[in-house]
């Protein structure tokens, strides 16, 4: 691995740990519990090392697919391991299509109003 590459990843995991350790303190703030340092820190190692599998699978799944661009689909085959996390990206993914899908008619209203207004002059 490079110099910048680990530096890149240091960075990441820095972050990552961060993180966690926010959580850790807000949850932890709700239930009346605390983390100790260590378990902030297994937390984030476990949290950091799942998302670099998550990653990879990501990347096997666009190249298997002969494309260079991770999709959605992509996404939810990857979530399938867990079935409260499935659940959750196909939920975010209907409700992100909705959202698209009212845009976009939004847009054509505005498109055609303006044609229409056009024509009329």
């Amino acid at each position: 691995m490079s110099l910048d590459a680990d530096e890149t990843r240091q960075r990441l995991k820095a972050a990552v740990h961060y993180t966690v350790g926010r959580l850790c303190q807000r949850a932890g703030e709700e239930h009346r519990r605390e983390f100790s340092r260590q378990a902030v820190a297994a937390i984030a190692e476990t949290a950091f090392r799942q998302c670099d599998v998550f990653a990879k699978d990501l990347e096997a799944f666009a190249r298997h697919a002969k494309r260079s661009i991770v999709s959605a689909e992509d996404v939810k085959l990857a979530a399938r391991r867990s079935t409260a996390l499935s659940i959750y990206i196909h939920n975010k993914s209907e409700e992100l299509a909705q959202e698209q899908k009212t845009a976009k008619n939004k847009s054509t209203r505005k498109r055609k109003s303006k044609d229409t207004e056009e024509s009329r002059e």
